[in-house]
């Protein structure tokens, strides 16, 4: 019997953070001073008994040194040029219930990941993070639907067509003011990348 998609997307969620972590050399305790998030709460992402946040797994990622769309890569996977949509690995984050989905190949060495976000009416998330110590760039393009995002003191409205470029050096927001769904596409990219999409 096949396990629920959010078991096997949780699991995934804790072998890369584990990897990434043992990786980097750290312990529970440096990556948790490092990153804000609680020792006892990584230590369960680590296990796959807790269902965190995208506020919560970007702080892990930025302390990791890589994009929040790298904890849900598949490094079981063969690394081929191709990412087939049904290999393409959705996560619905628990808080704000946004959906995202890595569109990118998984194990294919390179310096850009696409990522699509479903973004409900109303919803909010704003996540923390400051400068990296490699610098990480994101552009937005919205597909439909519009949101506002806020990239430190700076606040943009995108509507459908719209595309922002921003550095990943700032606290950064997103919301969703409307009605309907937002889509979007996000482009993310540094120049360690290709060398950090792997531990």
């Amino acid at each position: 019997m096949k396990e629920p998609a959010s078991r096997d997307i949780n699991q995934r969620i804790a072998a890369r953070v584990r990897d990434l972590r043992g990786a980097s050399g750290l312990s529970l305790e440096a990556l948790a001073e490092r990153s804000g998030v609680s020792r006892s709460m990584i230590s369960l992402i680590e296990r796959g008994e807790s269902s965190a946040t995208a506020v919560v797994l970007e702080k892990l990622a930025a302390s990791l040194g890589v994009a929040l769309a790298a904890l849900f890569e598949d490094t079981q996977a063969p690394a081929s040029p191709l990412a087939k949509r049904n290999a393409q690995p959705e996560w619905r984050d628990p808080a704000s219930g946004y959906l995202r989905r890595n569109l990118s190949p998984a194990g294919f060495a390179a310096p850009l990941q696409l990522v699509e976000v479903v973004f409900p009416p109303g919803a909010r998330v704003a996540y923390e993070s400051g400068v990296r110590e490699v610098p990480m760039h994101q552009q937005v393009w919205v597909l439909e639907g519009s949101i506002e995002l806020s990239v430190g003191d700076e606040r943009f409205r995108l509507d459908a067509g719209d595309c922002l470029a921003l550095q990943l050096d700032r606290p950064t927001a997103y919301r969703n003011p409307g009605r309907r769904p937002a889509r979007y596409l996000v482009a993310i990219a540094n120049d360690a990348a290709a060398l950090r999409r792997r531990p």
